[in-house]
């Protein structure tokens, strides 16, 4: 069997020859895997137009099969009757290939209406649905509908409406990411960081909020922002605002805010693919290590006090592991990954400790 000869069928084409084919079709192989897979393709490569105009014709076409069969019943109970001289129905066969070909064409019309369905519910998604995650070790730039552009640290994730709608141009972060906002007055930028807003018109600045920091860490590079705390219920209040050159540490818990204005650079040069420390201690480097290449680094605790100032840029892990043994008196082991029960791998884990 031809899909071709199927077309022809629904399209009432067909000669005596094919509808007897249509016919030992349709009770033998109409469900097999071939013939399955034909309507399979039909449906995915399905271009809907007019839905109204497309269920009209199926529907149609299904009263026609069903008005020529009830015609060809009733004719046979009258021995006087007209014989039905349409083309689709000369001979029982043909008939009993509508008949076998019903369950077939419900099919077809349960798949063609459903992908009007779904094309209809794709059209109506809620605008708040597109987010971005950057994957582990990498960095992601994100372009948005107003011209802004956001730049996703490892692991961070951000969620915004495809068009922005309303008074406000509002996304939600998890994780850091640096925004560089497109100015317009009328539509406050709105990132929502946990229990912390940041608010801005135009500017240039970063967002540190992952989920397991106690802290949630914001710094103006230009611009002004201003920095409000969610209440609940949609209620906000508001805390302050900032210049450009600080940066804001919000405590969630306390809801205390500290502020310093030191060199900003060091934290936002890792969208540049540095990591800068500076009188950093050891905990707080392999904090942002541990996060940016998803392993667990222990770190012993005579040398919780040693400090670090240094850039990497761009530098592998274990790049990063030698070159502070070099630095400072430490060493590391890193201990192989387990093999969990659902078949895939623990963490690696790394310690390090002071070297004797």
């Amino acid at each position: 069997m031809k899909k071709e000869t199927i077309r022809k069928f629904l399209d009432n084409h067909c000669s005596n020859n094919e509808l007897d084919e249509i016919a030992r079709w349709a009770e033998k192989k109409a469900l097999e895997t071939k013939s399955l897979d034909w309507a399979h393709d039909d449906w995915k490569f399905f271009q809907p137009k007019d839905k109204a105009g497309e269920d009209k014709n199926f529907r149609d076409l299904f009263d026609k099969i069903q008005q020529r069969i009830d015609n060809t019943t009733a004719g046979n109970k009258k021995s006087n009757s007209h014989r039905l001289t349409l083309p689709l129905l000369k001979t029982w066969g043909t008939k009993a290939a509508a008949i076998l070909l019903l369950p077939v064409l419900a099919f077809l019309f349960y798949t063609l209406d459903h992908k009007n369905t779904d094309a209809q519910g794709y059209a109506n998604i809620t605008t708040d649905s597109l987010e971005i995650v950057a994957p582990i070790g990498s960095r992601t730039i994100v372009q948005l509908s107003d011209g802004s552009e956001v730049h996703l640290n490892y692991g961070s994730k951000i969620k915004y409406p495809q068009k922005f709608s309303g008074g406000t141009r509002q996304v939600t972060l998890s994780g850091e990411g640096y925004f560089d906002v497109a100015h317009n007055p009328q539509k406050p930028f709105i990132v929502k960081a946990g229990k912390l807003n940041v608010k801005v018109l135009g500017t240039s600045f970063n967002v540190m909020a992952y989920p397991d920091k106690g802290e949630i860490e914001t710094t103006l590079v230009e611009g002004k922002v201003i920095l409000e705390q969610n209440e609940g219920n949609n209620q906000v209040k508001t805390i302050g605002s900032m210049v450009p050159g600080q940066h804001v540490k919000y405590n969630i818990q306390t809801g205390v805010v500290s502020c310093t204005e030191k060199n900003i650079g060091k934290y936002i040069a890792w969208k540049d693919g540095k990591l800068v420390f500076e009188d950093a201690p050891i905990t707080q480097v392999v904090e942002k290590l541990s996060r940016m290449f998803n392993v667990d680094i222990e770190v012993n605790d005579d040398i919780k006090d040693y400090i670090y100032t240094v850039t990497f840029v761009d530098e592998p892990l274990f790049q990063i592991l030698d070159l502070m043994t070099i630095a400072t008196p430490v060493s590391y082991i890193a201990l192989p990954r387990n093999k969990l029960s659902d078949g895939t791998f623990s963490k690696q884990k790394i310690i390090i400790k002071k070297e004797h």
